[in-house]
């Protein structure tokens, strides 16, 4: 089912609207996906490119003779992946969602490159942000209530 679903960057310079199917989201694993985002793995959504609107348009990077990758240049923020010649499709970082839970990851792709060490990582112990002391006593030295 396809919804429509906005986004953007940390910083909020750049905001998007995109229609989705958040069912149909994927992890890549890729050499390149990881390095371009600093993770061990990248969530993807890959709607149609004319599902797709900038509010402002994104910075683009590059990242090799066949892709370019939307950015933030103000905050860093990655956005996403794109072919250079034929894409009908761009690819749109999971986590830049305003609210990426409806988001379900339907396969993975570049599995030769898969961390099997972050493949399941349930068995680790949990901790909240509120369990961190160092990180709450920094939001309050700066006026705010941390984050969510």
């Amino acid at each position: 089912m396809t919804v429509s679903m906005s986004g953007g960057c940390q910083c909020g310079r750049i905001r998007y609207t995109a229609e989705v199917d958040p069912e149909k989201a994927y992890l890549c694993h890729c050499k390149m996906c990881r390095r371009a985002t600093g993770n061990v793995s990248t969530a993807f959504i890959n709607p149609p490119r004319q599902n797709v609107t900038w509010h402002h348009e994104p910075d683009w990077y590059q990242s090799s003779p066949i892709a370019r990758r939307p950015f933030c240049s103000h905050c860093g923020t990655p956005l996403g992946f794109e072919f250079l010649e034929g894409a009908t499709n761009i690819d749109l970082t999971v986590g830049s969602f305003d609210d990426p839970t409806p988001f379900r990851a339907e396969h993975n792709y570049a599995t030769e490159s898969l961390l099997p060490a972050w493949a399941d990582v349930r068995h680790l112990p949990g901790y909240t942000s509120a369990e961190n002391p160092n990180v709450i006593d920094r939001w309050k030295a700066a006026g705010m209530a941390p984050p969510e």
